[in-house]
């Protein structure tokens, strides 16, 4: 393959689409670029939306038919084949920003956790048990220590 072909892409956007709630997204992106680098493939194409409640909760009920908020969706694109990770990470700031005291936390760490979250699950892990749920904790704590918000 060519170094340059769209297979050997690798591109993360990084979009604020909020109002008022801002974080540093350099900062966020060198915690998402450990992820995917994490995740050992080749390629990727993903984009991060740090939004409010109204638009996750809105593609909440529209794509998966859940009628409720929830703190971070993902939605991939990809082939199931295909070595390139795909998507998109919707992130509601509003929540980080209600919740963060309470699981100790400041905004700013929560936000990148949901967006860690997001992330982890296009790299193909799964918290639909205790012991993945865990497992997927322990990894969005150490990506966050990595980038030390911790």
């Amino acid at each position: 393959m060519i170094p340059n072909s769209p297979a050997h892409e690798r591109i993360l956007d990084i979009e604020t689409d909020h109002p008022s709630l801002r974080v540093d997204e350099e900062a966020l992106r060198l915690i998402l670029e450990n992820v995917l680098a994490g995740a050992s493939r080749e390629a990727y194409r993903v984009s991060v939306i740090l939004t409010q409640r109204e638009t996750v909760h809105e593609l909440n009920r529209t794509y998966l038919s859940h009628d409720y908020p929830t703190d971070v969706l993902s939605f991939d694109l990809g082939e199931e084949s295909e070595e390139v990770i795909e998507g998109e990470v919707y992130v509601d700031l509003d929540t980080a920003e209600e919740r963060c005291a309470e699981f100790g936390s400041d905004f700013q760490t929560e936000a990148f956790r949901y967006a860690i979250h997001g992330l982890l699950h296009l790299t193909g892990y799964e918290d639909d048990t205790p012991e993945r749920k865990q497992e997927m904790a322990r990894l969005e704590d150490r990506y966050l220590n990595v980038g030390g918000n911790r």
